[in-house]
């Protein structure tokens, strides 16, 4: 028997392309407003490295650039590089809110999937599991791309508040292997530009509103999967 899935949580999602003088001065004013994420290490930061899968029409990479509103995507995230916590993850997009679920994996499901052998997923009483299989199998859902940075996150009770500077995104190209050290990566960002990324509730506390707002910040779609999917575009690595 499935096990019914629990219900989805939808949240608002605002993102922003900031350079790093913004970044100083909105961190400042955070550190009197806000919390430092307790799962940081002792610099505040964390790395994470996740892998895209997409099928093959490329239907979550042209959705996002068509402006579709109602969408989805599936990734493996690890987190410095470690396999500790290996989470298959199905974010989803509704209108202008997002939710996102997930379930553990195991290292040896994970290099199944890396090796090409979906039956791993095949488990019935897991729903995402059950759901990435028949993608596997009814869309040729496949890995496409390795997208990695650095997250330095910072909290807000007071609306269920999560604020991120991501910094660093680089693309892993058409490697797959999330755990090689030796990895190599390119910038698929400006040199000197990071995300800041804000998810909410139901409200943002004017406080942290008026710390992001008076820097002049527009709000922007800033999709890493995109970019790094994008780099591979333009330096003739892959025809969509």
């Amino acid at each position: 028997m499935t096990r019914p899935q629990t219900k989805m949580k939808f949240r608002n999602e605002l993102k922003f392309f900031i350079n790093y003088a913004q970044y100083y001065l909105i961190r400042q004013r955070l550190r009197y407003m806000a919390q430092t994420d307790p799962h940081v290490g002792d610099t505040g930061e964390y790395h994470i490295r996740s892998l895209y899968f997409d099928d093959i029409r490329n239907t979550a990479l042209h959705e996002k650039l068509g402006g579709i509103r109602d969408r989805s995507k599936y990734r493996i995230r690890i987190y410095n590089l470690e396999d500790r916590v290996i989470h298959l993850e199905k974010k989803i997009k509704r209108l202008d809110t997002i939710a996102k679920v997930k379930e553990p994996l195991t290292r040896p499901a994970f290099d199944a999937i890396a090796a090409g052998d979906y039956e791993v997923l095949n488990v019935p009483e897991k729903p995402l599991l059950a759901d990435m299989y028949a993608q596997t199998n009814q869309r040729l859902l496949r890995p496409k791309v390795i997208v990695d940075y650095v997250r330095e996150p910072y909290v807000c009770e007071n609306g269920n508040v999560r604020i991120t500077f991501d910094k660093e995104l680089r693309t892993g190209l058409h490697a797959t292997d999330l755990f090689d050290k030796r990895l190599e990566t390119v910038r698929a960002i400006p040199d000197g530009t990071m995300i800041l990324e804000v998810k909410f509730d139901e409200y943002i506390p004017e406080y942290i509103r008026s710390a992001i707002q008076h820097e002049g910040l527009i709000r922007q779609s800033a999709s890493k999967y995109v970019m790094c999917r994008q780099y591979l575009k333009e330096n003739d690595w892959e025809d969509y």
